[in-house]
């Protein structure tokens, strides 16, 4: 694949003090055009991802795999269609420099799916929480039983064919999105792959992993998502 047309979805929800930084550390030379998806911000992350040089869209009602459709959506009508969609936090937790390392193997056309895998990588003490820990261990202890495939990580730093991105038909509007693309990959027989890559702690307070109820709320969708595709 010689010189892909890439573009980047960053889902954001009151990230305004990160996603300047996060756009800024992409690879400018490597992608056509970056995506930020306002996600219900009440701060200036929108002004903020628009200075820094991105497309900006809205996406009034709340939930990362909304954010994620939104940014598919506006991918699917620009011309030219991508031959590969990237997919970053929006908090400066992920290293965006590391892309090329991610995209790689779809490049040379060995993977279709390349997951960012934090456990592989270099990773800060206190970046991810226990409870992140543990529920990314089980989540891919069962994708492996259930679906016989091989994962360490269900990262939000990831690469997609486009063509499989849409094949893959996302459905999950809130915390299943990551799982649900592994899974979906796997029923497909899609190609995948993981990489190593790097992993900070994050800018600002967590509205996930930060605060108990969010770390209920996404454990219970992970696994159900993971037992509703079985």
């Amino acid at each position: 694949m010689n010189q892909p047309t890439i573009v980047v979805i960053i889902p954001a929800f009151n990230e305004e003090n990160s996603v300047g930084k996060v756009i800024r550390d992409i690879p400018a030379e490597l992608v056509q055009e970056i995506i930020v998806v306002n996600n219900n911000s009440n701060d200036q992350t929108a002004i903020e991802a628009s200075r820094a040089g991105a497309t900006v869209l809205d996406e009034p009602v709340q939930g990362y795999g909304r954010a994620c459709l939104r940014g598919i959506a506006y991918a699917k009508q620009r011309q030219p269609t991508p031959d590969i969609v990237v997919f970053l936090d929006a908090d400066y937790s992920d290293f965006p420099a590391e892309m090329p390392r991610v995209i790689a193997p779809i490049q040379e056309q060995t993977a279709d799916l390349v997951i960012g895998s934090r456990a592989l990588g270099n990773r800060q003490r206190g970046s991810m929480t226990p409870q992140q820990l543990f529920g990314n261990w089980l989540a891919t202890w069962l994708l492996r039983w259930l679906y016989g495939v091989r994962f360490t990580d269900l990262g939000p730093f990831r690469a997609i064919r486009f063509d499989t991105l849409l094949a893959l038909n996302m459905q999950d509007k809130t915390y299943g999105w990551t799982v649900e693309m592994q899974l979906k990959a796997a029923k497909l027989r899609c190609k995948t792959t993981e990489v190593p890559v790097s992993y900070r702690k994050r800018i600002g307070h967590s509205k996930i992993s930060g605060t108990i109820k969010g770390t209920i709320l996404a454990g219970y969708k992970i696994l159900t998502t993971i037992f509703k595709y079985w």
